[in-house]
């Protein structure tokens, strides 16, 4: 039996469409959101996705009862609807880099990595004219030629951004389990670049990487030497 949260999700995305008068048009509606924002290392990573034509078939429903947002989610459970998604779904993947965040903000760039998304999954579609995304947040991406609408904590509450939620955390997770690798002292396997105790002490010991976000308040007791 189908969970009730599942339902609610794509509930919501039928919803959308009938709102705004498109239920009669072949409109592909995309969720975009993204993860990372407060690390304190690595990108920032968007995913934009769709959901497999939602849902055709009992085993799909019984196969995505756990849909949800990735942060409500063990790494058990988002492995495997990442797996899933990325056999029968619609996705594109975009990253922004520690330098550019310093450059631009991490809100821009976070923007910048939503479009970024939005654009690699554009190339694998045969039409992009009737895309509607539906954005985690408040703000639009801007300089966009789609439709967009912003649900704010749209993760929890649309399936196809809690499924854009569940590939961007999937993908980042595992850029910093491999950047662990190189710079094992910062324990980014097991933090993921957010500020755990560990990382802030390596941080302390070791000083920044070339992976660290400058403008971010990586260690408060030598912020002025860090940035001067």
């Amino acid at each position: 039996m189908v969970n009730s949260l599942l339902d609610q999700l794509i509930a919501f995305d039928k919803k959308v469409i009938s709102k705004n008068k498109l239920a009669k048009r072949q409109i592909l509606v995309i969720g975009v959101d993204e993860v990372g924002r407060g690390c304190l290392a690595g990108p920032v990573v968007a995913a934009a996705a769709s959901i497999p034509k939602f849902m055709n078939s009992k085993k799909q429903l019984e196969e995505f009862s756990r849909l949800n947002d990735s942060k409500q989610l063990t790494h058990e459970i988002r492995q495997t609807l990442d797996g899933l998604l990325k056999q029968t779904a619609h996705y594109g993947i975009g990253e922004a880099s520690p330098k550019e965040i310093d450059e631009i903000n991490i809100l821009q760039a976070s923007l910048l990595a939503m479009k970024r998304a939005v654009a690699d999954l554009a190339e694998k579609l045969n039409d992009t004219s009737e895309l509607l995304l539906l954005i985690d947040g408040n703000k639009q991406i801007p300089n966009l030629n789609y439709k967009q609408i912003t649900v704010v904590k749209g993760d929890a509450l649309s399936a196809s951004i809690a499924a854009a939620s569940i590939i961007a955390k999937v993908h980042r997770d595992q850029i910093m389990v491999d950047l662990s690798k190189e710079h094992p002292e910062y324990n980014w396997h097991k933090n993921k670049g957010y500020g755990s105790k560990h990382h802030r002490q390596a941080l302390e010991t070791h000083g920044p990487s070339i992976w660290h976000r400058r403008s971010f308040n990586l260690n408060p007791a030598k912020q002025l030497s860090l940035f001067s």
